[in-house]
């Protein structure tokens, strides 16, 4: 078996499926994990680098693998976009993130820590807020 280099992980709610591959790029493993089983993989495995989609969860899920030694990094939707490969499901995401991830020129979203992720929900409430009163004045003005 090759040694992992790359973890790609796509996140869900209830499961996560994640695609292993070796530094020549060939495909490891992959795997459709609960989330219990997914905060447990990643300490059966050496360290590598652990790449996921940038999302709200994504952040706490980056800091948790980061705490078991991997090196976590998150990727913009966009960057992720046009290396899938056939049609649109879960493992072909994983995949094309992993594709993503081992290109030389990638840029990374850096994982926010607690502070930064609770500012972030904050400023999008209140943004919610806005745009709520906002709708609820132009309705009432009609």
């Amino acid at each position: 078996m090759d040694a992992i280099s790359l973890i790609g992980i796509d996140l869900g709610k209830h499961c996560f499926h994640l695609h292993a591959q070796s530094a020549s790029g060939r495909a490891v493993f992959r795997k459709k994990l609960t989330r219990s089983q997914m905060l447990t993989l990643p300490g059966n495995v050496p360290s590598c680098t652990v790449v996921m989609k940038a999302c709200a969860g994504a952040h706490w899920v980056a800091r948790r693998i980061q705490g078991l030694g991997h090196q976590a990094k998150l990727i913009s939707l966009q960057f992720v976009k046009p290396f899938l490969q056939g049609n649109k499901n879960d493992f072909a995401d994983a995949q094309a993130i992993c594709e993503a991830a081992s290109r030389p020129g990638m840029r990374f979203v850096s994982p926010h820590n607690e502070t930064q992720q609770t500012l972030s929900a904050l400023h999008r409430v209140r943004e919610a807020l806005v745009r709520d009163r906002t709708g609820t004045v132009n309705h009432i003005a009609r």
